[in-house]
């Protein structure tokens, strides 16, 4: 007999029970004598029965509450298909009576982080997707969610001290190290490049991109040591008509200058001014295939974009919830994403969705 086909009225015959018995049994609840018990195990033993579990979650018709812990972002940004991709998995369950709500904290403000985070205790928590902010402010919380016994799930940043349930997202010094081996196929014979970067207070926004820049000068000491890394800052929440002014005198003091790199998604920031400048001679390399990014490795002023699967980052996320909480299934604790390199002749084939 197939597994998948075994009744639980099977397996009452074979135990010499009734099929009362055999669901109290199966369902770990009271009154079942310790001589019907062992009947029962021994015959589930025998004809080695797999429960069906998806059945078994739908039968208790219970409603679960996840949260999704994101920073305020733009429209079009990394963090967009990330929501997609969670919603996605969220509506796939839907007959699970699972939920998903997402909540939004700024950046660089502890006190409105930790106000986020005394508002989300007041809810219903069933388990929660976080993107860290830094690590002391997201310790704080993970405790919080460990002492009420809350699973969650970490992704873009890896913090393996808060003991997640599971991690999402790519190796950052590996993706940092292996955007300046890509880079230097194309500018090895320069005698400087330029880092755009990001900052408030000299602060770039997330450990991920601190990381990625630390694996990236790993390569460029062990292989390109007399190459120069100038950087050029473009702070956060400035207008992009002020970011113009900053980028016009840097190219136009650095007319050597021919290739660049960032290690967040606004590479296209800098790929719309070169297409406006008309600067053909220069090109950057960034991350994630937002769609600005994806205009510029079109039109040529974006080499490189490096993928990190944000859609299958945030769809996944919630599958380890669903799969934890709902389904009671182990689930893998850390998850790293393939790192992919898209040029203008395979960005039309890249994959967004989960597989």
């Amino acid at each position: 007999m197939a597994k998948e086909n075994i009744t639980i009225k099977d397996i009452a015959a074979r135990a010499g029970v009734s099929t009362g018995t055999v669901d109290r049994v199966l369902h770990n609840r009271p009154n079942v004598s310790k001589a019907a018990l062992e009947k029962v195990n021994k015959a589930l033993e025998e004809m080695d029965y797999r429960p069906n579990m998806y059945a078994s979650a739908l039968a208790y018709n219970k409603e679960y509450t996840f949260y999704c812990v994101l920073p305020k972002h733009e429209q079009e940004a990394y963090w967009d298909e990330i929501e997609e991709g969670a919603m996605a998995c969220t509506e796939f369950r839907r007959d699970f009576g699972s939920k998903l709500k997402f909540i939004y904290y700024e950046r660089f403000n502890p006190p409105a982080f930790t106000k986020m985070v005394r508002e989300l205790f007041t809810a219903k928590i069933d388990g929660v997707i976080i993107v860290p902010a830094t690590l002391e402010q997201t310790a704080r919380f993970t405790e919080k969610l460990i002492e009420r016994n809350i699973p969650y799930v970490l992704l873009d940043s890896y913090m393996p001290d808060l003991k997640p349930l599971s991690f999402f997202g790519q190796d950052s010094f590996a993706s940092g190290y292996f955007a300046a081996k890509m880079l230097m196929l194309i500018a090895n014979k320069e005698k400087e490049i330029a880092l755009m970067k990001q900052t408030r207070d000299g602060i770039v926004g997330s450990k991920q991109q601190a990381n990625r820049e630390t694996g990236f000068r790993h390569y460029m000491v062990d292989h390109f040591p007399k190459i120069k890394i100038t950087e050029v800052d473009l702070p956060l929440d400035e207008d992009h008509k002020d970011y113009d002014g900053i980028l016009e005198k840097f190219f136009s003091t650095h007319p050597h200058v021919h290739h660049c790199i960032t290690f967040n998604s606004k590479a296209h920031i800098v790929g719309e001014f070169l297409q406006k400048s008309n600067r053909r001679n220069v090109q950057i390399m960034g991350y994630d295939m937002v769609a600005k990014n994806e205009e510029c490795v079109r039109k040529g002023s974006i080499s490189f974009l490096i993928a990190q699967h944000a859609y299958q980052q945030g769809y996944a996320s919630v599958d380890a919830l669903f799969n934890a909480i709902v389904m009671k299934r182990a689930v893998n604790p850390v998850n790293y994403m393939p790192i992919e390199i898209l040029t203008k002749e395979n960005v039309d084939f890249y994959r967004r969705t989960a597989i």
